[in-house]
């Protein structure tokens, strides 16, 4: 991830005459640092959303190390939403019924006591909704999109709002995908159970007091790690639908 660095002070050079220098120094507050970070930050998420969506080829960081996440064209096939809306889109018919409604209570009572948007969609690229769930979904800094999808492997893939990445530590996405959405996981313990055990934990994670310690007990890495896609203002901007 790069940072972006404001030096404390900028100096300006005048010169009224040849023996005689004035500098003139306009001091950056702290206050103006976080505040100029905050929306370097919120610049960044909404531009990874927009790669994420469009499936462009871009640079990844995935568990496996820094990589180039495969070139896949970009979908928006609004006809395979469904007519109402719904928080857990299933076009790949991994969840039951009762599953969908279930994960569907529990997205619902996320966002009530956390105010963060939990979106599920499950997939096999190329049959996928694609960009059209964007605007269906309303996606905002707020919002994390979890799509499963077990094209590449890792079944696991998220983009991350801006103001969630604030308060979740990065880590967390990665041990997330490590132990429950790799390939030896998910095919032992079905689809099903790998979407609504990552909901879950989640969950936790999203209701803990923001900290240096949060969402640190929730997953660990599994010895089986695949690649997985994590999108957002700090992870990789290529989570392809």
């Amino acid at each position: 991830m790069a940072f972006l660095h404001l030096p404390s002070s900028l100096g300006l050079r005048t010169t009224s005459r040849p023996a005689t220098t004035l500098r003139v120094t306009a001091s950056v507050s702290p206050n103006q640092k976080s505040i100029k970070f905050r929306n370097w930050v919120h610049e960044t998420g909404s531009k990874s959303l927009n790669f994420a969506l469009s499936g462009a080829l871009t640079f990844c960081l995935s568990l496996s190390g820094v990589g180039i996440a495969s070139a896949k064209v970009g979908v928006n096939k609004p006809e395979l939403l469904p007519k109402e809306f719904a928080t857990v889109i299933d076009v790949a018919g991994f969840l039951s019924d009762g599953q969908e409604k279930r994960l569907a209570q529990e997205i619902a009572d996320i966002e009530k006591d956390t105010g963060f948007k939990l979106r599920v969609l499950a997939q096999n690229y190329p049959e996928t909704p694609g960009l059209a769930v964007r605007d269906f979904w309303q996606v905002d800094d707020r919002t994390i999109v979890f799509v499963a999808d077990p094209t590449f492997g890792n079944i696991l893939n998220f983009n991350v709002g801006a103001s969630v990445d604030l308060d979740i530590p990065r880590s967390f996405w990665s041990r997330l995908a490590g132990k429950y959405g790799n390939m030896f996981y998910w095919k032992e313990k079905g689809e099903d159970t790998s979407i609504e055990s990552a909901v879950m934990a989640i969950s936790s994670c999203l209701r803990e007091p923001v900290g240096p310690n949060n969402c640190s007990e929730d997953v660990a890495i599994s010895s089986h790690i695949g690649e997985s896609t994590i999108t957002g203002s700090s992870q990789c901007k290529a989570l392809y639908m």
